[in-house]
């Protein structure tokens, strides 16, 4: 979400349990499929990050607009057949999950393909907004996809630690040219760090963790420009992305800049200044909450 004082192109961010509620073992056999492409797999990624963005229908229902899914490597290692070896391999591959949830298909051709039988029959896991990272695996006629909420980093630190290793990451992002989504973007300048958007950040998202929400819109109406201003941020430009389940700061940018309606925040070089904050409720649905506000100041 941006906002600014002058005509500017102004993208808009969605994103978002962290305790092990069971593992469930989804399986359909299809057609016939070739041999796996591990572009493919991205591609899948791409498209179902779209599908959980765009406020879909799903069991007679519309599901409000949800966040990326972020991918982890270690997911997209593990191929299980069993709920045991399901534990046993993410032990493994040291992925701690407090929550987990794998479908497998058998025999497409084509990421459209997948992709429209998991619309189909399997919309619900794909919606949920207790998952927030993913794994595709494809090996010959198998696409193998984990849906995951990892526990909380031990190395999070107090939301401040946390707020900063955003800052970090985030301009170690904008130091290099990145494609988001089909836009390009050139290297951008660093962000500073702002107190004051910290504090906006900070304030939303233990709104949303005390109110069990997920949305740039608060529940007394406000949005992300008018919360700057409630914490005495005097803005030229405006942005927030916000971010549910992911237990690190590592993970909550790797989702951000997978999103194509996410990643343009992090690298508009109009931005100057940063805030970033999480908070935790474990009683949530998604048991921690992000918010990363972007400003330019008047």
């Amino acid at each position: 979400m941006v906002a600014t004082r002058e005509p500017l192109p102004t993208p808009r961010s969605l994103v978002g349990r962290s305790r092990l509620r069971g593992v469930a073992l989804l399986l359909v056999a299809m057609l016939p499929a070739a041999a796996a492409q591990a572009s493919e797999a991205g591609g899948l990624l791409t498209l179902i990050n779209r599908y959980r963005q765009a406020s879909p229908i799903c069991d007679g229902r519309q599901v409000p607009s949800l966040g990326p899914l972020a991918a982890d490597g270690r997911l997209a290692r593990v191929l299980v057949a069993t709920e045991a070896q399901l534990q046993r391999e993410l032990k493994r591959a040291g992925y701690q999950a407090g929550r987990v949830q794998v479908i497998a298909l058998t025999g497409f051709t084509n990421v459209t393909a997948v992709m429209a039988a998991l619309k189909q029959r399997y919309c619900g896991p794909l919606l949920d907004p207790q998952y927030s990272e993913i794994g595709v695996l494809r090996r010959d006629k198998t696409w193998q996809l984990i849906l995951a909420q990892p526990q909380l980093s031990p190395d999070l630190g107090d939301w401040q630690q946390a707020g900063r290793a955003i800052l970090q990451q985030v301009n170690q992002a904008r130091a290099s040219p990145r494609n988001c989504g089909a836009q390009a973007f050139a290297a951008a300048a660093p962000l500073t760090w702002n107190a004051r958007l910290a504090n906006s950040a900070l304030a939303h998202s233990r709104d949303m963790a005390a109110r069990n929400y997920f949305s740039h819109t608060g529940k007394g109406g406000s949005q992300a420009d008018v919360r700057a201003q409630r914490a005495g941020y005097r803005w030229q430009r405006i942005g927030e992305n916000i971010a549910a389940g992911q237990g690190s700061a590592t993970l909550a940018v790797a989702g951000w800049l997978a999103s194509p309606s996410h990643c343009p925040n992090i690298m508009n070089p109009h931005f100057t200044e940063m805030g970033a904050a999480y908070a935790v409720n474990p009683e949530s649905d998604s048991l921690i909450y992000w918010t990363q506000v972007f400003g330019t100041p008047r």
